[in-house]
C-alpha cells in the first residue's frame, strides 16, 4: 500500500512516517499544499492523508480540486480538535474520513485500512455486519424498510467496522453542512435504529461512545 501524507508539521509527520513504513506502508511525503496538490494529481495512491492548515493551498482547496477532477482516491482529512467547520465542510467536499490532532498513529493506520478496504459505493448491492444484511437499492434491513435518513446513518456505520462516526460526521453527511440541525437529530435516529435491530431481534447493537459518537457492535 502506498500513501500520500500531506503534513507541513516536520516532526510530526516523520514520526508518523515511521510508524507507518514499520505497517508495510510506503508513504510519500509532502510539506506543504502546492507539492501535496502535484503529488495527489499523480495516479497511484491508495489512500490520501491531507492536513487542513498548510503553507499556500490548504487542504480543503486540494480536496476540492482533486474531487473536480474525478479523482477518487480515499481521503483522510486532519484537523485540530476547534476546527468543527472545516471538518464537516471537508467531508462535504469529498473526505471519506477525518481525525483531530493530536491523533494516535494506531487510530490512523486503522482508519487507512478501513477506507482503503471499502468498495465503491456504486458497485455495493448490499452490506453485512454480523446477522445484519442491508439490501442498498431496496433500503431495507434483513428485509425491514429503513427511512432515507435511517438508511443513511446505517450505511456510513455498516461501511466503517470498528470505527466510532461522531455527531458532526453524521449531521454533515446526512443532513449537510449548511444544516441547522442539532446533534439531538442524531440521536433521535440512532434510537430510531435502536428500536428496529431490537424488533429485528440481532446481536447487533449501536454503541454509544461518550463524548465521542456512536459505533457498530456485535455482542
Amino acid at each position: 500500500m502506498r500513501i500520500l501524507y500531506v503534513e507541513d508539521e516536520k516532526f510530526l509527520a516523520e514520526a508518523v512516517i515511521h510508524v507507518l513504513k514499520n505497517n508495510k506502508i510506503m508513504v510519500d511525503w509532502a510539506a506543504d499544499g502546492d507539492e501535496g496538490l502535484k503529488l495527489a494529481l499523480k495516479p497511484g495512491y491508495d489512500a490520501i492523508v491531507l492536513d487542513i492548515m498548510l503553507p499556500g493551498l490548504s487542504g480543503l482547496e486540494i480536496l476540492e480540486i482533486i474531487r473536480k477532477r474525478d479523482i477518487k482516491t480515499p481521503v483522510i482529512m486532519l484537523s485540530a480538535l476547534n476546527e468543527v467547520e472545516d471538518k464537516i465542510k471537508g467531508l462535504e467536499t469529498g473526505a471519506d474520513d477525518y481525525l483531530a490532532k493530536p491523533f494516535k498513529t494506531a487510530e490512523l493506520i486503522a482508519r487507512i485500512n478501513a477506507i482503503t478496504r471499502r468498495p465503491p459505493m456504486a458497485k455495493v448491492e448490499k452490506l453485512k455486519f454480523g446477522d445484519l444484511v442491508f439490501d442498498v437499492c431496496n433500503r431495507t434491513l434483513n428485509g425491514e424498510p429503513l427511512t432515507d435518513k435511517e438508511s443513511e446513518i446505517l450505511m456510513m456505520l455498516m461501511k466503517n467496522p470498528g470505527l466510532t462516526m461522531t455527531k458532526e460526521q453524521i449531521l454533515a453527511h446526512v443532513w449537510g453542512a449548511d444544516s441547522e440541525h442539532d446533534e439531538n437529530y442524531a440521536e433521535v435516529y440512532m434510537s430510531y435504529l435502536r428500536k428496529k435491530l431490537k424488533k429485528l431481534g440481532s446481536k447487533v447493537n449501536i454503541k454509544t461512545i461518550r463524548g465521542l459518537g456512536y459505533k457498530l457492535v456485535e455482542e
